[in-house]
């Protein structure tokens, strides 16, 4: 191989996990359940996680500023808190965002939500 092959192939290797781990979400690898989360919500607790589902209810309240949707997957629902501006009813989304609950006491969690850090219509 050249000097100039030697410089190009990692740069091409990068690209390529760029490309594959972009793609992961699509396929639902990296892709955390629902019921996984509301399951054990305090082993997720501020942990990062992507989810994949379908916006069945949208909730705007704009006297204290919050926005919420309900995400839908196969094995069940998680509410997403969101800064921009919230998704339409049935649209399809990939979501990234941390876990977090209003209140844990004990080991029991209360209002397990996912603040939105990015999402994607990329289905």
């Amino acid at each position: 191989m050249t000097g100039k092959s030697h410089r190009t192939l990692p740069g091409l290797a990068l690209a390529l996990v760029v490309v594959a781990a972009a793609g992961c979400a699509n396929l639902g690898i990296g892709v955390t359940p629902a019921a996984d989360i509301k399951r054990s919500p305090a082993s997720f607790e501020g942990k990062e996680v992507t989810v994949k589902g379908t916006v069945r209810e949208v909730t705007k309240l704009p006297l204290v500023d919050l926005k919420t949707y309900e995400l839908a997957d196969s094995s069940g629902e998680i509410t997403v808190t969101t800064k921009g501006a919230p998704p339409a009813k049935g649209d399809k989304l990939i979501v990234r965002g941390v876990v977090g609950s209003t209140a844990i006491i004990g080991s029991h969690s209360f209002g397990v939500h996912l603040a939105e850090r990015e999402r994607s219509s990329a289905f």
